[in-house]
């Protein structure tokens, strides 16, 4: 008999390191696998269709979100992402554990769809390690990481 696998979503501030956890997590247990999302933006170097992104143009995304093919999709930078429902249903059937590492907004999306979906929301020990961590990974300016901040004082109510 086949079981089905748990629908897992991760959730964190910006930098909190959702990236690292869903990361061990699917290298060392075979039973986990990370969702692949959809977007409309271009590949970047090395980024392989089907295992980093299922890249599609805006009018085949647009088509399946009037089709509901997603279980939940943002706009961002003048593109589009969402998690396709096809990938998702697929791997649970098999018995995979699913884990979607997306924002808060994304998460409780996926909620209202899928009750059975176990919700994770990592925090970091303190603002201010949160703040070195932002600082420290050299991505982002003072102004872009103090609106990152300022967005955990929302994000932190849920």
């Amino acid at each position: 008999m086949n079981k089905k696998g748990i629908l897992t979503v991760v959730s964190g501030f910006s930098g909190v390191g959702k990236g690292t956890v869903t990361r061990k997590l699917v290298e060392n247990n075979e039973d986990f696998v990370l969702s692949i999302s959809a977007t409309t933006r271009n590949p970047r170097a090395g980024e392989i269709e089907g295992s980093h992104y299922f890249f599609k143009t805006k009018n085949e995304f647009e088509s399946m979100i009037k089709d509901e093919a997603f279980l939940e999709y943002a706009s961002y930078a003048e593109n589009y992402y969402g998690t396709p429902l096809s990938f998702i249903d697929t791997m649970l059937n098999e018995g995979k554990n699913v884990i979607l590492e997306i924002d808060l907004q994304g998460a409780l999306k996926v909620k209202e769809k899928r009750k059975d979906a176990l919700l994770i929301f990592i925090v970091p020990p303190s603002i201010k390690e949160l703040n070195n961590r932002l600082l420290n990974r050299g991505t982002e300016n003072v102004e872009q990481i103090n609106k990152r901040l300022e967005a955990t004082k929302n994000e932190v109510n849920y």
